[in-house]
């Protein structure tokens, strides 16, 4: 593997594992403290642990685990969307960052599954 390429693949493995952990600790922070729907803190921040399936297979740089976490940020990008839409105030620019690093992490896994891709290793010719 060109080692040019290794280091692009070992960039988007810490941008999708860094995006993942910002992500959970935004989900926490919006619904336990900084803009939750009820006083107290939301049942909202159970999202958060939803988010830590994918988390092992990304630290050990399981292809596959990229592959299926690239689907499965969608919903906190769906989410993003609409309580950006809906909602005003700081939950609003909350949203907003959902939006991004769901974005960052989207597109990290997806180039590191590119990246990664077993044709890369076959000789040429």
């Amino acid at each position: 593997m060109n080692l040019d390429l290794a280091r692009w693949r070992r960039r988007a493995e810490w941008a999708a594992i860094t995006g993942l952990a910002a992500l959970i600790a935004l989900c926490l922070a919006w619904e336990l403290w900084l803009a939750p729907l009820r006083a107290g803190g939301s049942l909202l921040a159970f999202k958060a642990v939803l988010l830590l399936a994918p988390l092992p297979g990304l630290l050990k740089g399981r292809r596959y685990t990229y592959q299926w976490c690239s689907m499965f940020i969608l919903p906190w990008f769906v989410e993003g969307v609409m309580r950006a839409w809906s909602d005003s105030g700081l939950s609003q620019v909350l949203a907003g960052v959902e939006i991004v690093l769901s974005v960052w992490v989207f597109a990290a896994v997806v180039c590191y599954s590119y990246w990664s891709r077993p044709s890369l290793n076959r000789p040429a010719g």
